[in-house]
C-alpha cells in the first residue's frame, strides 16, 4: 500500500484518460463536480454517492477543552463539521486490496 495523495490533477488526468476528452474539459468536469458537492455540503445537505459513501454535516455544541501545554480549560466554540461514512462496497474494496497487499508481502 502506498502513501500517495490523490490530487485534483490526478482526478483530472484519470477523467482525461478514461473519457478521451481534452485535459481542459476534464479539468472543468472535475471542478464542477467538486463545486456541486461542496455547495450541497455548505447548505447542510447530505451527499450520498452510491457505492462510495456519504458526506454529511454535523453540528457540535459548545464544550470545554484543555490547552495541552498549560492544562488551562478553554471553551471550544460551536461549529459544524463534515463527516464521511464509507459505503459497505467501498469498505469491501479496501479490505480486498489490503488482503492482496498482505498476500503479496508474505510471498
Amino acid at each position: 500500500m502506498t502513501k500517495k495523495t490523490t490530487t485534483r490533477a490526478d482526478l483530472t488526468e484519470a477523467v482525461y484518460r478514461s473519457l478521451g476528452i481534452s485535459r481542459n474539459e476534464s479539468s472543468v468536469f472535475v471542478e464542477r463536480i467538486l463545486e456541486e458537492i461542496s455547495a450541497a455540503i455548505e447548505r447542510g445537505e447530505t451527499v450520498k454517492i452510491s457505492s462510495f459513501g456519504t458526506f454529511s454535516v454535523r453540528s457540535k455544541k459548545l464544550r470545554i477543552g484543555r490547552n495541552p501545554k498549560t492544562g488551562e480549560e478553554v471553551p471550544i466554540t460551536p461549529r459544524r463539521v463534515v463527516t464521511f461514512h464509507a459505503s459497505h462496497v467501498l469498505k469491501e474494496q479496501i479490505n480486498k486490496a489490503l488482503a492482496r497487499d498482505n498476500a503479496t508481502a508474505a510471498e
